[in-house]
């Protein structure tokens, strides 16, 4: 969050140049005992995370931005590829970019909560564990600092509070460099520079002002470990909390559905599928998101390039696990059926509707490759047309481009499409047949209906039906991937959701479920 800075008012005329670093309890890095605590741990091969982080040290471009500079300066070090241009030709991560989960202008404000920033971690493709201190202990903390300390593969954020180390100011984010084993110190490698120069500060003291409680959402700070993920990732939907209508939809997901379920006499999988869609709140597509791939048309260049192609193949594989299931399968012949009532939904009587859908992502994509996301109205879409591109030689992969516009000049853009049917070639009419190209809404509610609990079924009263939607719904017989990138993370948002809606606290999407 924003820190407040204490010195008397008078003095904020001229402003200030940096801050006296209260030691004791820290100690300057640059320091002659600082240099000594370096070297020492150096020897003790704890400062292996330290030569990737300090190759892309960063200092916050905005008062309230130390969340933003840390989790970019973690990520550029990572080497995790945005997918999207910073500026020029150069795919880079910088705090301007991290604005999927809180619009920048209210982070340049108020600044982020730890939640809202582990989301933004979550969004940028890297592998996250985010722990608030209720949540572990100080022996936990000391293993995951020393875990990432040794190696240069993960590194740890801490959301912490000054006062406990007899600093001006209240919440800040910073990343942790290296571990003193002896002296059981933490080097932070505090990103608000133009105040404090890096320091080292006993691990205790530190956990100490991880567990001062955040006003602005009644929750503990915390510490988050980043790594990259095993494999590109594969992510096809997530759930929104944007829309102050989530909280009507993750009770209906999480409580109404059973309750209708145990009310109603279900006498097969269609009338459990018709009484779950039907009842589906109004503004339900606004809750759940397709994640898109986006990037900026380059004049002559439509090649992909072999991170784009990963990324792709991987959704695609996720997407071809979800309609091989035998729960998708109901799914589509009941939204086919001429009885189904489900067509007049919000949600479906737009979705299958792929022109629209074109005009709005690249729309929505124009939008967040200028940095204005969420300003709507900004852009409209002239025109769209699905192209089918190669890299290397491989299958080729479906782009929809669009140009759009903005009353100044028009810009083109690109989107990365997973799909399974698509045939070759080109077509830019808005009548033709998108038979296959991903979203549908049967892989929606499909993905879905497999992340709701499994207790979601117990009520239903006929056996027969009970024990064949709870197999075709059980995790355990899908395949691995679809689990773990789709299945398990909307089941873990959903919960969350609950939890924040019972307790209205801070919505943290990416905390481990416990």
């Amino acid at each position: 969050m924003m820190e407040k800075d204490e010195r008397p008012r008078k003095r904020m005329e001229n402003g200030f140049y940096k801050r006296a670093l209260p030691s004791p309890p820290a100690i300057d890095f640059v320091s002659s005992e600082g240099k000594k605590l370096f070297i020492e741990a150096i020897q003790s091969g704890t400062m292996e995370g330290f030569y990737r982080l300090i190759s892309f040290f960063q200092t916050q471009s905005e008062p309230a931005y130390c969340g933003l500079a840390s989790l970019s300066m973690v990520l550029n070090s990572l080497a995790i590829d945005p997918g999207r241009k910073w500026k020029g030709p150069w795919r880079w991560f910088d705090e301007s970019m991290l604005d999927c989960c809180e619009p920048l202008e209210k982070v340049k404000v108020t600044g982020i909560s730890f939640g809202k920033l582990v989301c933004l971690a979550h969004c940028a493709g890297a592998k996250v564990e985010a722990f608030r201190t209720n949540q572990s202990t100080l022996e936990d903390f000391r293993k995951h600092v020393m875990r990432c300390s040794v190696s240069d593969d993960c590194h740890v954020i801490s959301s912490y509070d000054r006062l406990a180390l007899k600093q001006t100011g209240s919440g800040h984010f910073s990343p942790i460099g290296g571990y003193h084993v002896g002296r059981d110190m933490a080097l932070v490698l505090d990103v608000a520079r133009f105040k404090y120069p890096p320091h080292w500060v006993p691990l205790s003291l530190l956990w100490e002002a991880m567990g001062y409680v955040d006003k602005s959402t009644g929750q503990q700070r915390g510490f988050m470990l980043i790594s990259r993920p095993h494999r590109e990732p594969g992510l096809l939907y997530t759930l929104s909390c944007k829309n102050e209508s989530w909280v009507g939809i993750a009770k209906y997901l999480m409580d109404d559905v059973s309750l209708l379920l145990k009310s109603a006499d279900v006498k097969d999988i269609e009338n459990v599928l018709s009484l779950i869609f039907t009842s589906l709140p109004s503004n339900f597509g606004e809750f759940i998101k397709w994640i898109a791939e986006v990037r900026r048309r380059e004049d002559g260049d439509q090649s992909l390039s072999p991170e784009e192609k990963a990324r792709v193949n991987v959704k695609e594989e996720v997407l071809k696990q979800v309609q091989e299931t035998g729960l998708f399968k109901h799914v589509s012949a009941f939204l086919s059926s001429a009885n189904s009532c489900c067509r007049n939904l919000p949600l479906l009587s737009h979705q299958d509707n792929f022109p629209d859908i074109a005009a709005s992502v690249c729309c929505q994509g124009a939008e967040i490759l200028a940095g204005i996301s969420g300003a709507s109205g900004e852009y409209c879409c002239r025109e769209t047309c699905i192209n089918c591109l190669k890299a290397n030689g491989d299958k080729s992969v479906t782009v929809v481009s669009g140009t759009v516009v903005n009353g100044k000049s028009e810009h083109g853009v690109d989107v990365l499409f997973p799909s399974s049917q698509m045939k070759p070639g080109c077509c830019c009419s808005v009548s033709s047949n998108y038979i296959g190209i991903h979203p549908a809404s049967n892989d929606v509610l499909t993905a879905l209906l497999l992340a709701l609990p499994p207790e979601t079924w117990s009520g239903i009263k006929n056996e027969k039906v009970l024990l064949e939607i709870s197999s075709l719904a059980l995790t355990e017989n899908l395949p691995t991937l679809l689990q773990e990138e789709q299945v398990l993370h909307l089941r873990r948002q959903l919960y969350l959701l609950k939890r924040c809606q019972e307790n209205k606290v801070d919505v943290d999407l990416g905390a481990p479920l416990s």
